[in-house]
């Protein structure tokens, strides 16, 4: 698979300010007051976004801490786990890595699974998110996968809002990852 350029990274954030970005007061899930939100799962449920986002973050994978797995809290995470390991299938580097997801509270039927997917206790994870504000779904996620036996080595976004989230995961000595920063946003 060809290697992310500054170029992709570029069409990844043109994509997400024509698609996902808003200029307008929202409540986040926080709690918090915003004058502008995010909505990227508009970039992510495009072909585009989707290969593009998938491609930037293998490649930021291929460097630092190496994980056998990336996952998320559902449902947000669940299209940019499936963007990573759509790009690791086209890698024989990476062709390995594997997938789940986490759910807020263990299904009542079937397995009874809070952790769906390829988790196995022991592995070394990323956990991915598509925006960050104060990092608490994925904190959530951070503290399933940890009682079920995993290691959060990484924790990777799209966005990272710049409130609270880096300094939340930086308490747990784990450092927030992210492709694009709020200093990235016409805000």
């Amino acid at each position: 698979m060809p290697q992310a350029t500054p170029a992709d990274r570029q069409a990844l954030l043109n994509l997400i300010l024509d698609v996902s970005f808003e200029r307008r007061e929202v409540t986040l899930a926080s709690g918090k007051k915003s004058n502008f939100y995010l909505d990227l799962r508009q970039t992510l449920m495009r072909p585009k976004g989707i290969a593009l986002a998938g491609r930037l973050v293998l490649q930021m994978l291929q460097t630092g801490p190496p994980v056998d797995a990336v996952g998320g809290m559902a449902v947000g995470a669940v299209p940019f786990v499936s963007a990573v390991l759509a790009a690791a299938a086209n890698d024989p580097a990476t062709d390995g890595l594997l997938g789940f997801f986490v759910r807020k509270e263990a299904k009542k039927h079937g397995l009874g699974r809070q952790i769906e997917g390829a988790f196995a206790p022991g592995q070394n994870v990323a956990l991915v998110e598509d925006t960050t504000t104060t990092g608490g779904s994925t904190l959530e996620a951070l503290d399933i996968v940890e009682e079920a036996g995993g290691k959060v080595a990484r924790v990777i976004c799209l966005v990272d809002r710049g409130e609270g989230a880096a300094e939340a995961f930086a308490e747990r000595d784990v450092t927030l990852e992210a492709l694009f920063t709020r200093e990235d946003l016409p805000i």
